[in-house]
C-alpha cells in the first residue's frame, strides 16, 4: 500500500510541477513576443522626431529634411501639419493618401489624435502651437480609443491575478482527480496483488476497470506460481520421504553387516588376510552408515525438519573440544593440529545448537583428513571480527583446484566430483556445514590455504545483548 500512495504523491508532484513550469514558460514566451514587437511608444516618438525635422522658411514654406524623409520611408507612413489658428493643413508629405481631410475642427482633432484618419492609425506630436499627424499603415497598430479603467480594478489586480491562478489550479486538480479516480481504484488492488506474489500468497484481482487485462495477467501468473509451488512441495515431500525410507530400510542390514564383519575381524580362525578384508568391510560399512546419517541430516536441514535447540554457546569451547577429540583419534599422528586462537580471547558466545555446531566443525576436520590420506597439517583458529566471530580451518594438503572451488561456491547441491573416484570429493560433509551455518544466520567461505591447501571460514553474527 505504501507504494500506491507513493505513486499517487508522485503523480501529484508531477502535476504541480507541470502547472508551475507551464506558467513560467508562458510568461517567458509573452516576454519574448512583446520584446520583439513594435514598442507602444514607437509611433509617438517617431512623430515627435518628424516634427523636429520639419523646418519653416521666412516665406512660410515648410521643408522636410532628408532624415525626416528617411523616417517616413522607414515607417511607410505619411504626415500632415495642422495649423492651430485655422485648423488647415499647412504641410503634408508627398505620399498623402486620397480622402485625408485638409481641414480639422477642434472636435476632429480631439477624435483623430486618439484614433484613426480614414482607417489609418495616427500618432501626434506638438510642433510649436501646431499639431503634426503621422499616419501609419492600416495593419501596423491596433489602437484602444477609450483607455479608461476602474481604479479599484487596477489596485486589486494582484489579488485578482492570484485568485485566477488559484481557481485555475483547483480546476486542474479537480479535473485530474476526477479523470484518474478510476485508474487509482484499479491500481490499488493490482499493487496489492503484486506485493503479495513474492510472499507466496494466492492472489486474485477482480478483472474489471481500465486495467482489467493487467489484472487478468496477474491472476494467471499467481495461479501458475501456486501450481508450481504445490508441485515443488510434492516433490520435496516425496524426496524427503524416500530418503527417510531408504535410510530406515538400509540401517538394519547394514548393522548386521557391520556386526558380522566385526566378529570376523576378531576371529582367530581366519587368516590375517581374511581379517584384514573383514576390517575393510567394517570400515566401509561404517562410512556408509555415516553417509546415511549425513544424508538424513542434510535432508532435514534443507526442508527445515531438523529442530534447533538454541542456547548460549561458546564457540571457542566447542571448537577446542572438537580439536581435542580429533587429536586423540589421530593415533598415527598423520594429522598434526595447531591451535592458533589467541589465548586472551576466552569467550565467543552466540545463540546456537551446540550439537550441530560440533557436527559442522568435526565435518571440516574429517574433510581435511579424508582428502589427504597421506597426512597433512591442520590449523584451527577462532577470532573476533567486526560484529561477528570467525572459525577458520585450514590444511596444507592437496587443496582444491580453481574450477572445483568455483563449483563448490556456486552450486548449492554440489555433491562430488564428476571425474571419477580418485579425485577429492567435497560432498555431503561440506553441504551440511553450509546448512548448519546458515541455520545460525551465518555464512561460509571456501578458498585456498596459505600453504596451497584447503581453507574454510565460518562466520557467525555476534549474540545480541
Amino acid at each position: 500500500m505504501k507504494s500506491t500512495f507513493k505513486l499517487i504523491r508522485r503523480f501529484v508532484k508531477i502535476l504541480l510541477l507541470s502547472v508551475i513550469g507551464l506558467f513560467v514558460l508562458n510568461i517567458l514566451l509573452l516576454i519574448f513576443v512583446f520584446s520583439r514587437s513594435e514598442s507602444h511608444s514607437g509611433g509617438w516618438k517617431a512623430t515627435e522626431q518628424l516634427g523636429n525635422e520639419l523646418t519653416e522658411t521666412q516665406s512660410g514654406v515648410y521643408t522636410l529634411s532628408e532624415k525626416g524623409r528617411e523616417l517616413l520611408q522607414q515607417k511607410n507612413a505619411w504626415a500632415i501639419l495642422v495649423e492651430d489658428e485655422t485648423g488647415n493643413v499647412v504641410w503634408h508629405s508627398d505620399n498623402l493618401p486620397e480622402g485625408v481631410p485638409l481641414h480639422y475642427s477642434a472636435a476632429d482633432i480631439s477624435y483623430y489624435t486618439r484614433g484613426y484618419i480614414e482607417d489609418y492609425p495616427t500618432t501626434t506630436a506638438a510642433r510649436g502651437d501646431d499639431l503634426i499627424f503621422m499616419g501609419h499603415p492600416k495593419d501596423m497598430y491596433w489602437k484602444h480609443m477609450w483607455p479608461a479603467f476602474d481604479y479599484q480594478l487596477i489596485a486589486n489586480s494582484p489579488k485578482i491575478i492570484l485568485m485566477f491562478l488559484v481557481v485555475n489550479l483547483l480546476a486542474i486538480l479537480l479535473i485530474y482527480f476526477v479523470s484518474t479516480s478510476g485508474v487509482l481504484k484499479s491500481v490499488k488492488p493490482i499493487v496489492t496483488g503484486i506485493e503479495g506474489l513474492p510472499e507466496g500468497k494466492e492472489v486474485y484481482i477482480k478483472e474489471k476497470g481500465l486495467l482489467s487485462d493487467l489484472a487478468a495477467a496477474i491472476n494467471r501468473g499467481s495461479e501458475k506460481l501456486m501450481r508450481q509451488d504445490r508441485e515443488l512441495k510434492k516433490k520435496e515431500i516425496a524426496r524427503a520421504n524416500w530418503i527417510s525410507g531408504v535410510s530406515h530400510d538400509i540401517r538394519t542390514p547394514l548393522s548386521m553387516v557391520m556386526g558380522y564383519a566385526g566378529q570376523l575381524e576378531e576371529s582367530s580362525a581366519l587368516s590375517e588376510e581374511d581379517r584384514r578384508k573383514a576390517s575393510i568391510i567394517r570400515q566401509q560399512s561404517l562410512k556408509m552408515k555415516n553417509l546415511i546419517n549425513d544424508l538424513n541430516l542434510a535432508s532435514k536441514l534443507e526442508y527445515n525438519m531438523q529442530p534447533l535447540h538454541p542456547e548460549p554457546v561458546n564457540l571457542i569451547a566447542v571448537v577446542r573440544q572438537c580439536a581435542v577429540d580429533f587429536i586423540n583419534a589421530d593415533l598415527d599422528s598423520k594429522y598434526p593440529l595447531e591451535w592458533k586462537t589467541d589465548e586472551n580471547l576466552t569467550a565467543c558466545v552466540i545463540q546456537g545448537d551446540k550439537g550441530l555446531l560440533r557436527r559442522a566443525v568435526n565435518n571440516l576436520l574429517n574433510n581435511a583428513q579424508s582428502h589427504n590420506p597421506e597426512g597433512c597439517a591442520i590449523s584451527v583458529e577462532v577470532r573476533e571480527e567486526r560484529n561477528s566471530y570467525m572459525i577458520s580451518v585450514e590444511d596444507d594438503g592437496v587443496g582444491i583446484s580453481d574450477k572445483q572451488l568455483e563449483k563448490l561456491q556456486n552450486t548449492p547441491h554440489y555433491m562430488m566430483s564428476d571425474n571419477g573416484t580418485e579425485e577429492p570429493r567435497h560432498g555431503l560433509g561440506l553441504l551440511i556445514v553450509q546448512q548448519i551455518v546458515r541455520a545460525h544466520h551465518g555464512d561460509v567461505a571456501f578458498g585456498h590455504g596459505s600453504s596451497g591447501g584447503f581453507l574454510v571460514q565460518l562466520r557467525f553474527p555476534m549474540k545480541e545483548e
